[in-house]
C-alpha cells in the first residue's frame, strides 16, 4: 500500500512536458487548391524540423480552405488558416507574415511537394555568416541524390556567376524573419506585380547575402498554365543579368514595374486559373517529368 501512495505522489509531481516554441513559420498562400494542397500539407508535416503552418486563402471558392484545415487537423499540425480578399499572392503574403513570430520562415507553393529534410536544409544555410535568404532548386518528387546533382550544381554554379541575383522562385525561398520583415516584407504598396519573389529577394540582398546547397530542393508540380503568361521577357531577362547587380532599384521599380504595368502583370493575375474548373482527374506530381534548375535569370 506504500508503494501504491509512492508511486502516485511521484506521478503528481512529475513536471508537465513543455514543448519548445518551433524556430520555422511556413507560408502557404492559396487560391482554389483543393486537388493540390492535400499532398502539399502531408510533405510539410513530415519535416524534420517542427514549424507552425500559416495558411491564406486568397479568396478561393472551391473550398479551398475548408480542406487545408481538415487536413492540417487530421495530421494534428499546428496550424492556422487565414482568409486574406485582397486578390494577389503579395497580399496574401503580406496577411501571413503579419502573424510569423519564428526566427526563420519559409514561402511554400500549393502545389509543391517538399522533402522531410527541406526546412533543416534551409536552416542550415541560413546559419551561415550574413546570410539571409536560402534557395532552393528544382527536382523530381522521387528523385535520389544521384539524380538531382545536376540542377543542385547548375544552381550553385549560376549563384558563383552571378552572387547578386535570385536563382530561384517563391516556392522555394527562406528567410531570416527578423531581415525580411527589416526588407520591408511583402508589400503591394512596395510591389504589386507579379515576379514577387524576386523583387524581394532584391531588398533583402541589401542586408545580407543568399545561398543554396546542393540538398536545398523542392519539386513543384509541373501542371498546365491556361493564362496569360505571368513570366518576364528575353529582354527582360537579359536585362536583370546586366543590371539588376548594380542598377537594382532602377531596374525593378523605373524599368520592370512599368513595362509589367503595361502589360497588367499585377500580382491578383496569378489567381487566373481557368483550368481549374475542369473535373478531370490529373496527378499531383508527375514522377517522370524532369525538372531543370530554373535559368538564373528566370526563376
Amino acid at each position: 500500500m506504500l508503494l501504491d501512495v509512492t508511486e502516485r505522489f511521484s506521478l503528481q509531481q512529475a513536471p508537465a512536458v513543455v514543448r519548445a516554441p518551433p524556430a520555422w513559420s511556413i507560408l502557404v498562400p492559396f487560391f482554389n487548391e483543393r486537388e493540390m494542397l492535400p499532398a502539399t500539407i502531408e510533405s510539410l508535416a513530415a519535416q524534420t524540423r517542427p514549424a507552425r503552418l500559416i495558411l491564406i486563402d486568397n479568396g478561393s471558392t472551391d473550398g479551398s480552405a475548408t480542406i487545408a484545415r481538415a487536413t492540417c487537423e487530421r495530421l494534428g499540425l499546428d496550424h492556422l488558416v487565414l482568409t486574406e480578399n485582397r486578390p494577389g499572392k503579395v497580399q496574401a503574403l503580406q496577411t501571413g507574415l503579419a502573424w510569423v513570430h519564428t526566427p526563420y520562415v519559409a514561402t511554400c507553393d500549393a502545389d509543391t511537394f517538399y522533402p522531410p529534410n527541406y526546412l533543416a536544409a534551409a536552416e542550415a544555410v541560413l546559419m551561415q555568416d550574413g546570410c539571409v535568404v536560402a534557395g532552393a532548386y528544382w527536382a523530381p518528387a522521387d528523385s535520389d541524390a544521384a539524380g538531382r546533382a545536376g540542377a543542385g550544381r547548375l544552381m550553385l554554379a549560376a549563384a558563383r556567376a552571378l552572387p547578386r541575383q535570385c536563382h530561384t522562385g517563391g516556392a522555394g525561398e527562406s528567410f531570416r524573419t527578423e531581415a525580411l520583415v527589416r526588407a520591408g516584407g511583402f508589400d503591394p504598396a512596395i510591389w504589386g506585380y507579379v515576379l514577387e519573389d524576386h523583387e524581394v529577394i532584391h531588398r533583402l540582398m541589401k542586408l545580407g547575402t543568399m545561398r543554396y546547397a546542393m540538398d536545398l530542393w523542392c519539386a513543384p508540380s509541373p501542371r498546365k498554365r491556361d493564362r496569360v503568361s505571368i513570366r518576364w521577357t528575353l529582354f527582360e531577362r537579359l536585362a536583370y543579368s546586366a543590371c539588376a547587380p548594380v542598377a537594382g532599384d532602377w531596374f525593378f521599380y523605373r524599368f520592370l514595374a512599368r513595362r509589367l504595368a503595361a502589360r497588367r502583370l499585377l500580382s491578383r493575375n496569378i489567381r487566373e486559373r481557368a483550368y481549374q474548373d475542369d473535373d478531370a482527374p490529373r496527378p499531383l506530381f508527375t514522377q517522370r517529368t524532369i525538372h531543370g534548375a530554373p535559368h538564373p535569370v528566370c526563376g
